[in-house]
């Protein structure tokens, strides 16, 4: 049975203890990926991968290691949509999930929010993170590592 690995984009990531939680639980690996140090908890199945400030490094390692294992946790939608054409199950931090039907809508939502931006219309950004996001990330995450391991187990 292949192991179940978290990839985490660490850098602004709200929800990290609550990965680790859900993944200790599992018997997950889980995978923080960051451009500078972070602190994690020094655990046997969590790893910190520091890497290059390159633009986009830290997507581009997440983007070549996300597969069928694996669940993969950013709010970067072209990561998101790279990591589910990998065959990856990925969710934001608010617990929602990015599928083959859903990310290409998120990426055109992206798209069009920035235009407006650029344009000036829109000077918000997106709504403060609250308890029931993390309460709906921690639901998702735990569905998405039981589907994960039922997967393994029947294929």
């Amino acid at each position: 049975m292949a192991a179940l690995t978290i990839l985490v984009d660490a850098d602004a990531c709200p929800v990290k203890d609550e990965i680790y939680r859900v993944a200790g639980r599992h018997g997950a690996h889980v995978v923080v990926v960051a451009n500078a140090f972070l602190n994690v908890p020094r655990e046997p199945w969590i790893e910190r991968v520091i890497v290059s400030d390159k633009f986009d490094a830290a997507d581009d390692w997440i983007a070549e290691r996300a597969g069928p294992h694996t669940v993969v946790v950013t709010a970067d939608v072209p990561l998101a949509s790279r990591c589910v054409k990998a065959g990856a199950s990925v969710l934001g931090p608010t617990g929602k999930a990015f599928t083959d039907s859903s990310v290409g809508m998120a990426l055109a939502t992206r798209d069009l929010m920035q235009s407006l931006r650029e344009a000036g219309a829109v000077t918000g950004g997106p709504k403060p993170f609250s308890p029931k996001d993390r309460s709906a990330f921690l639901g998702a995450l735990d569905r998405a590592l039981m589907r994960l391991k039922r997967a393994t187990k029947d294929g």
